[in-house]
């Protein structure tokens, strides 16, 4: 192939190509990623600065923040930017960093997700034994392995990527470099990152929702055998704000990555990309936060010390 032809630059579609919205976007997303970065890392520090704190489902949590944290700055920063640029340009090197970060969050927070079903599992199910299996080694230890989850997945995906070459058309179909948009501009054969993309997705859904719907299963029960009202009125508020983070989170991944399982599919949903890289990240430190007396009183007790 000649070297004309070879493409060292993409577009990204963007949100949309009405130059009128582009400024109100432009606005009431900075403030979604301002209020994630605030909400997210203010987490983690409350965390961090209270020591009765200090335990698997707080440790937990405060990566689950971090994680959010990384997972939108992969994303949000270039989003705004384009707003307020017409080119939407992104250089050949900066579109693969953006999905290998993208990869890498996206991925770990699966894992992470599942790791803290567990949890809640353990905590529900088997109370007395709780302080002995689920110690704060083996917590870190599940944390670190949900990382290095994410970075071999992407790292997977990065090396297939680097084998194809983009050449003609160079016009992305997200707000952000994505595997999907990617293969479908690309002037190489795609059917192995296409079956790529189908098993690892697929298998990663599939061990870490089963974890999950295993997990809440065995706490249904338990619940359910439960006689104190007040034993029930704990377990759901423990779980509660779990439950509804992992159905949004795991419902727009698998309508992303999972059904689309042909180089036909339509383009991507912006809607369902939108949800889980920007609004999921804002949201998960408020669905935990408001349920959760601890943290509420954590963070009652630290305003009130500093004030």
């Amino acid at each position: 192939m000649e070297n004309s032809t070879f493409l060292t630059e993409f577009v990204l579609s963007g949100l949309t190509h009405r130059q009128e919205l582009w400024l109100p976007l432009f606005l009431v997303f900075l403030v979604i990623y301002l209020l994630t970065i605030v909400w997210n890392l203010g987490l983690i520090a409350l965390i961090w600065k209270n020591p009765h704190l200090h335990i698997p489902m707080y440790i937990f949590l405060g990566n689950l923040a971090f994680v959010d944290t990384c997972l939108s700055s992969s994303v949000t920063p270039k989003m705004l930017v384009d707003f307020r640029h017409e080119s939407r340009t992104i250089s050949y090197s900066q579109c693969m960093t953006q999905f290998f970060s993208f990869a890498i969050w996206v991925t770990a927070e699966c894992f992470l997700l599942a790791a803290m079903a567990y949890d809640r599992y353990v905590a529900i199910c088997s109370p007395l034994l709780y302080p002995v299996i689920v110690t704060n080694t083996r917590c870190i230890c599940l944390i670190v392995l949900s990382y290095i989850g994410g970075l071999i997945h992407a790292l997977i995906h990065e090396v297939l990527l680097f084998r194809l070459v983009f050449c003609n058309s160079n016009r992305i179909q997200q707000f952000y470099c994505d595997i999907m948009p990617l293969l479908k501009i690309s002037c190489s054969d795609a059917s192995i990152n296409y079956l790529m993309v189908f098993i690892w997705a697929g298998l990663i859904q599939l061990v870490t929702i089963g974890t999950v719907i295993t997990s809440y299963t065995l706490v249904l029960f338990t619940i359910l055998q439960a006689k104190s009202m007040k034993s029930l009125r704990k377990a759901f508020s423990t779980c509660g704000a779990h439950l509804l983070s992992v159905s949004l989170y795991y419902g727009t991944l698998f309508i992303m990555y999972v059904l689309p399982t042909s180089q036909q599919a339509g383009d991507p949903d912006m809607v369902d990309s939108l949800f889980y890289t920007v609004l999921i990240p804002v949201l998960n430190p408020v669905i935990y936060s408001l349920r959760n007396k601890q943290v509420l009183e954590s963070l009652r007790k630290t305003l009130k010390k500093n004030s």
